[in-house]
């Protein structure tokens, strides 16, 4: 069974450092920034979409949980904002812990996000996925999850350097 639990105080820097890396991972890799340039804007987002950590209205940070019985154990972090007005939810990060893939705990942390949203009203997820993010891609579809869309990016030739071309 899934559950969900919200980032205290104490858990925030670990979900920071995680989500800081994450980022500047997928922002080299998919919009061809430098390192340096990719942890600024990671560092910047985190910053401004979490000016009063993990309790900042209109964004929620949640520890995922593999639950039995009595106990629970965190297998991943789920980070979303919900748009009331909307009725609808963008999920900005949904990270399950190495150990904890392949197991079916990415479908069922969906399903049951899912169930608890629509409960509350909610009629719509969204979210983006990197274009190299092959398993995620399958979990999503797998949830019924539908493309509406293709990010594309271009880096502009920068004074005095030369734009990467990998």
């Amino acid at each position: 069974m899934i559950a969900f639990r919200p980032l205290t105080a104490a858990d925030f820097p670990a979900w920071r450092d995680y989500f800081i890396d994450d980022y500047v991972r997928e922002i080299v890799e998919n919009y061809r920034l430098t390192t340096a340039e990719a942890q600024r804007q990671a560092a910047r987002d985190v910053e401004l979409s979490f000016p009063d950590g993990p309790g900042t209205a209109g964004q929620q940070l949640l520890h995922i949980l593999a639950a039995d019985g009595e106990s629970s154990q965190p297998i991943g972090y789920l980070w979303y904002k919900p748009d009331p007005i909307m009725r609808s939810v963008f999920i900005c990060d949904f990270f399950l812990f190495a150990h904890c893939r392949g197991q079916g705990f990415g479908k069922a942390a969906l399903h049951q996000l899912e169930t608890q949203l629509a409960a509350e009203g909610y009629t719509q997820m969204m979210l983006r996925v990197a274009a190299h993010n092959t398993a995620a891609r399958r979990v999503y579809d797998a949830c019924g999850f539908n493309v509406t869309g293709i990010n594309m990016n271009k880096v502009l030739n920068r004074t005095g350097e030369e734009q990467r071309k990998d």
